[in-house]
């Protein structure tokens, strides 16, 4: 008979706690794109951010990566049921981002991205440490697959609020659907009320 301390908590079972509902763990990074995988030279990347009235601030790629980066180990949530555990990102938080910014934000954001990409994301839900724009994964400069050279990171959402290939963040007073909102899937995206689809 096997004896078990009360309150022990197994491997699997913290893990089982760490996945939403029907999630799959994997320890792959599947690469799903709506568009073809840009080639975007750093000397012609750039990110534009947009007020509401139409202002906007661009950063070089030298500009971007002068900002204070944070470290992020995070896991992730596809719509398309993987979850991988414990991945490792570095970027830009929004907060920092908010911060050189010589306009006030808006309550929404629409992340454009190379290739024509969409997606919608609450200004509340990239705040407070909660959203990054990403330029590194694994201790690698962020791979052209995976969204690079920067993306969205917005892990407590499905992965595709995490925006690859970002170029251009505009404000908005009303939330507007994106790319896949447009097509049926849900306007926020949470992965623990399995927000999948609208």
């Amino acid at each position: 008979m096997a004896i078990v301390n009360r309150g022990f908590v197994g491997r699997r079972d913290r893990e089982s706690r760490r996945l939403p509902p029907g999630q799959y763990t994997t320890l792959d990074f599947p690469v799903l794109s709506a568009e073809p995988t840009p080639s975007i030279p750093l000397e012609k990347w750039s990110l534009a951010v947009q007020s509401a009235d139409h202002r906007a601030k661009t950063l070089s790629w030298e500009e971007f990566r002068a900002l204070p980066h944070d470290d992020v180990t995070t896991d992730i949530h596809c719509v398309t049921r993987w979850s991988k555990f414990g991945t490792r990102w570095r970027g830009v938080s929004f907060d920092t981002l908010l911060s050189v910014l010589p306009f006030e934000p808006a309550p929404y954001v629409m992340a454009h991205c190379h290739g024509g990409y969409t997606t919608n994301v609450p200004l509340a839900d990239l705040v407070g440490g909660r959203g990054w724009i990403a330029d590194t994964y694994d201790g690698e400069p962020l791979a052209p697959e995976h969204g690079g050279p920067a993306r969205l990171l917005v892990p407590h959402l499905y992965f595709w609020k995490s925006a690859k290939w970002v170029r251009r963040l505009r404000f908005m007073t009303q939330d507007t659907p994106g790319f896949w909102e447009e097509r049926g899937y849900h306007m926020y995206g949470d992965p623990w009320r399995e927000q999948r689809y609208s």
